[in-house]
């Protein structure tokens, strides 16, 4: 475990990478040249939106397959949220899941749902509850992410009673999973999912699927909001930059990232969606065990693994738990983690020490 600390102010590490609309070649990538199926491949950089973030995708390759490629990836994406993840389409499998809470037939599962719930699930037992997708009650009492996105005007706090109620209905134990071939899940009366702690992160691992299936696709660095995928390499060798920014200051960074090959990096901080109310801030991670805003000393956790599930629950149970219970987890599912506190000190794993590089004081 290493332990540092930021120079000139508190400041703490978040990441973020910026992209630029269009299609082109970076400054950077001026001095080489390649063909691929008769097209130079280009750096090619695309702006959206879906799965409620903005979507960065900087793709190599030839325009044309570079494009074609761009429109899989919102595809996917579109049609994870609508038929898998979102529960609020009518259309998904987490909606019809949901529905059926408290009835006794329960509701039956896809292979792919199955399997992700059943990790879900394993989360929630190594996490010591810390992560938990049958949250869906207190999320929606609370209701962080419209209040953010409308200014946090007249917000007012969910009262104790409410919030006991809420939790009440939660907890991913009291959940059943039956049968591997034709798998049904069981959820108790008021029970709800909410799978937005790890869906960036399932959306990461099915684009790493995607892209393995690719020939024409040389490397690619996709952004959902703050979950990113790196994969295969750029044409002249150098390694992926991932901005480390000053969540104080968003124009300003503190580190980069410096990622070769195909990586998984989730992040959670409590200045990514929040509101205020007298004074006290209000953010979007839950802690179940209290049905409110995480309460500590950490303000910002960074998770790189290979697999996109992993990287995204983790950030959110490492934020937490804390670095202490959050180190030995990473450990345990051989991932590096990256603590923020609040006070400025930057804590990461022995093995972030590799990739990661951040301004150090005295």
């Amino acid at each position: 475990m290493k332990r540092y600390f930021t120079t000139a102010t508190v400041l703490v590490l978040w990441l973020a990478i910026f992209f630029c609309c269009g299609c082109g070649s970076g400054e950077e990538d001026r001095n080489w040249s390649g063909k691929e199926d008769g097209g130079e491949i280009v750096a090619c950089q695309y702006v959206d939106t879906a799965m409620g973030t903005v979507i960065r995708q900087t793709i190599y390759a030839s325009e044309q397959s570079a494009e074609a490629f761009s429109q899989e990836v919102m595809a996917l994406l579109t049609d994870l949220e609508s038929k898998k993840l979102s529960w609020r389409l009518e259309s998904s499998e987490v909606y019809r899941i949901n529905a059926s809470a408290g009835k006794e037939e329960g509701c039956v599962l896809t292979e792919e749902m199955a399997q992700l719930l059943q990790s879900c699930v394993d989360l929630y037992e190594r996490t010591e509850g810390a992560f938990d997708v049958t949250l869906g009650p207190v999320s929606r009492l609370w209701d962080i992410d419209r209040w953010a996105a409308e200014g946090g005007e007249d917000f007012q706090p969910p009262s104790p009673e409410d919030i006991r109620e809420a939790v009440s209905l939660c907890g991913s134990d009291r959940l059943r999973l039956e049968g591997e071939e034709s798998a049904r899940i069981f959820l108790p009366e008021g029970m709800q999912l909410d799978l937005g702690a790890v869906g960036k992160g399932v959306a990461l691992s099915r684009l790493c699927e995607l892209l393995e299936d690719q020939t024409e696709i040389t490397g690619a660095v996709i952004s959902l909001g703050g979950s990113i995928l790196t994969w295969g390499s750029k044409p002249d060798g150098s390694v992926w930059k991932v901005g480390i920014v000053n969540p104080f200051d968003t124009s300003s960074n503190i580190g980069i990232l410096s990622l070769e090959g195909q990586w998984c990096v989730s992040t959670s901080g409590d200045y990514e969606r929040y509101v205020e109310a007298d004074g006290v801030r209000y953010h979007h991670i839950l802690d179940p065990a209290t049905g409110r805003p995480a309460v500590g000393s950490v303000r910002g956790v960074s998770v790189l693994s290979r697999d996109g599930l992993v990287s995204d629950g983790l950030s959110t149970a490492c934020f937490i738990l804390g670095p202490e219970k959050g180190m030995a987890l990473a450990a345990e599912y051989g991932v590096e983690v990256l603590f923020v506190m609040d006070d400025g000190e930057i804590i990461m794993s022995d093995g972030m020490e590799k990739y990661a590089t951040v301004q150090t004081g005295h």
